[in-house]
């Protein structure tokens, strides 16, 4: 087995912060209590429970019982989705309802709306650009006199291109639709204030900011029409039934605290790291293309195409020298499509599965930075080299 010396792939995942481990413990070992109990140690529980809420509502300038904990962000974008789509119908039987989304969204919110056109419902995939930025007029172009829902990602977790969410808010508030964000990627990096950003639901997971796996969140504001899917018991306010994962969910408040508490500190270091790497790839590797707009993206991500080669290889050579990276979505590993990002922006196919993506994290080093440039650099000549020989 492969050890991994340099992880550059924390768009996927990161590190349990373990800070953040040491605050679960308890609530992993001697405040186990069940909250919806009503002795001591549900009591106990309870109170855990209610701080992370408190914490999070608090970051995120929201009511506490607006905010929804979910097994991730996977459940949270399908409970907006299919929620806000099967309120419409069991309010308008006779009216099938019409969705805008983009085409470059994560598959949890793409699948669901394809699995909710099987019902009757319509939809509109918006195209970014090839800059990777959706237009605010083209999501208005798109909206119809039966639009229910709008749903945009605030920023993309392939290409790390930031969308202007605030704007399309605006414009959505405007219209009377419940506008949806997939904020994965964006959490830890972007501000989270979900008036600021005039969204009504909104979709966060805690192990892309250094929590837990297996928790996250959907913030549903006050009266968005919405169907609740997981029925059982009264937990989260009669909304999710199933007991809450308080050890999760604490790990994710407190994780998510340090990431707004060291923000600004992160993104410095982070973002330096980025430019230092694309800077470096774009110089020392011919036919590299820097995908997606260079400002307006994460302070963590780079997503390169080198032309002549298969991202995949590249990835298993990387992978062969203790080096951690990806082609996309961890959630698509193993298709053998192109990118529906990269194609959605307007690459050609062959350019598309040339691609890799390099997410950075907190505790990556400029030499570590240096050290991948180098293996790639060797990696891509070596291949093109042998993609000559082979053709001769």
């Amino acid at each position: 087995m492969n050890q991994t010396d340099i992880y550059l792939d924390h768009a996927a995942t990161t590190p349990l912060d373990p800070a953040v481990l040491e605050a679960m413990m308890p609530y992993l070992t001697t405040r186990f209590g069940n909250p919806s109990s009503i002795y001591a140690a549900g009591r106990d529980a309870r109170a855990g429970l209610d701080w992370a809420r408190a914490s999070i509502a608090k970051i995120l300038n929201c009511q506490a019982r607006e905010i929804v904990f979910t097994s991730g962000a996977t459940e949270a974008d399908n409970l907006a989705v299919k929620g806000v789509a099967w309120k419409h119908r069991l309010q308008h039987p006779d009216r099938p309802g019409h969705i805008v989304t983009t085409a470059f969204e994560h598959h949890a919110v793409l699948h669901s709306v394809e699995y909710l056109e099987k019902f009757g419902f319509e939809a509109t995939y918006v195209r970014p650009g090839p800059d990777g930025i959706v237009r605010v007029e083209d999501i208005a172009e798109a909206i119809r006199d039966d639009t229910i829902l709008i749903s945009v990602m605030y920023a993309n977790n392939e290409i790390g291109t930031i969308q202007p969410i605030s704007e399309i808010g605006k414009l959505a508030r405007e219209r009377g639709i419940p506008f949806h964000t997939d904020a994965v990627q964006a959490a830890g990096w972007l501000p989270l204030d979900v008036q600021a950003l005039n969204v009504d639901l909104m979709s966060l997971s805690a192990h892309k900011f250094y929590g837990p796996k297996g928790v996250g969140l959907l913030y549903v504001r006050r009266q968005t029409p919405i169907l609740w899917q997981q029925s059982g018991g009264a937990q989260e306010n009669n909304h999710r039934a199933g007991t809450e994962n308080v050890a999760g969910i604490y790990g994710m408040a407190v994780a998510l605290q340090r990431a707004v508490q060291e923000q600004e500190a992160r993104t410095a270091h982070v973002q330096a790291l980025r430019d230092r790497l694309i800077d470096a790839l774009l110089t020392r590797i011919p036919g590299t293309r820097l995908n997606g707009d260079r400002e307006l993206r994460l302070p963590n991500n780079v997503n390169v195409s080198f032309e002549g080669v298969e991202g995949e290889t590249v990835l298993l050579n990387l992978d062969m020298h203790g080096i951690a990276a990806s082609s996309g979505s961890a959630c698509t590993t193993g298709s053998t499509e192109p990118s529906h990002v990269l194609t959605a922006i307007g690459l050609p196919p062959a350019l598309a599965t040339s691609s890799i993506r390099l997410t950075l994290g907190k505790d990556n080093t400029a030499e570590e930075i240096d050290r991948a440039v180098e293996v790639l650099a060797d990696t891509v000549a070596r291949l093109r080299k042998m993609a000559v020989v082979s053709a001769d």
